[in-house]
């Protein structure tokens, strides 16, 4: 067998032509006085729209910060909140097992079912009440810092 054998060319480098563009020149005009300050008072205006509009949007931040950290705080206080209700329920819960496995007749044992279903109701019927009053809190103190600085802070733009 015969083993054929080629030789690469080296590679060759393209130049790209340089193309020069025209360069354009401005006309050399005199502007009007008049529109010279008309247009030295626009962007005046405008930097200081856009210094505004720069102050608003930071305090605007400041306020979603301090909200989100109050709405943050207020959904761990009430998780903590659900925990405990759910652990004085588990705990009611095994003192009903522990005394109904010491009832000795029928009667007996519904009695003890109505008094805990009693007690029980009643005690969920608390959390819930408190749950509620927890979460309206919460909503209202995470709130109150965009309602107020909102109010604020677009008082200052206009």
């Amino acid at each position: 067998m015969t083993e054929a054998t080629t030789m690469k060319k080296p590679a060759t480098v393209f130049d790209t032509p340089a193309l020069e563009f025209p360069t354009f020149e401005m006309p050399k005009m005199e502007i009007p006085a008049a529109f010279r300050e008309f247009a030295e008072k626009s962007v005046s205006q405008a930097k200081d729209n856009w210094e505004k509009m720069k102050a608003v949007t930071e305090e605007a931040t400041d306020m979603i910060e301090t909200s989100y950290s109050t709405a943050s705080k207020g959904a761990a206080d009430y998780g903590l909140a659900v925990i405990d209700a759910a652990r004085a329920n588990t705990n009611a819960a095994f003192d009903f097992y522990s005394q109904a496995m010491t009832v000795k007749s029928l009667s007996e044992m519904i009695e003890l079912s109505t008094s805990h279903a009693r007690k029980q109701f009643e005690t969920v019927a608390a959390q819930s009440k408190d749950l509620t009053a927890l979460a309206q809190k919460v909503a209202a103190e995470s709130i109150e810092p965009l309602k107020s600085g909102m109010t604020t802070a677009f008082n200052k733009a206009s």
